[in-house]
């Protein structure tokens, strides 16, 4: 699934496509691209579920919470998510590229993942995914889309 989401990010999100494109026209066009039709179908309830975290009244994701507060993992998610990456997570908010709020989309999304690998590169392409559909967080998204694609080009700062 991770792979049909990156290939959704970098085909109509990330290169500024300008294109409506309703659900099962894209469910084709995935298929043709090689994905199957399962993987399809859960990728594209996976970002409509992310598009719903901004909104839903049920998740306390954009109630705020305090700034000094330390994010405690339950032990679902330190099996899933392995320590590099939940340090990364504590790093970008540190850095104030992520909030509490962010974080917290973040971790939700990753947990809906349905992967048996899952490690730091794949953390970073759920976190730009994120930052991009929350409105507001511009800045944070270009700086972790920096972080992102420097490290990928092999630039260390």
């Amino acid at each position: 699934m991770m792979d049909i989401l990156m290939y959704l990010f970098e085909t109509y999100i990330h290169s500024d496509v300008e294109v409506m494109i309703d659900q099962d026209e894209l469910a084709d066009e995935l298929s043709r691209a090689g994905f199957h039709q399962d993987d399809i179908y859960k990728a594209l309830n996976w970002l409509e579920k992310l598009a719903q975290l901004q909104y839903a009244d049920k998740q306390p994701y954009l109630s705020g919470s305090a700034q000094s507060s330390i994010r405690i993992y339950t032990e679902q998610e330190t099996r899933f998510i392995d320590q590099e990456s939940r340090g990364f997570l504590l790093f970008l908010e540190q850095a104030g590229v992520l909030s509490p709020e962010t974080r917290e989309m973040v971790i939700d999304r990753v947990m809906e993942l349905e992967t048996q690998e899952f490690g730091l590169d794949d953390l970073k392409w759920v976190i730009l995914m994120v930052l991009f559909n929350v409105p507001g967080n511009e800045r944070a998204y270009t700086q972790m889309e920096e972080m992102l694609y420097d490290a990928q080009e092999g630039y260390v700062h």
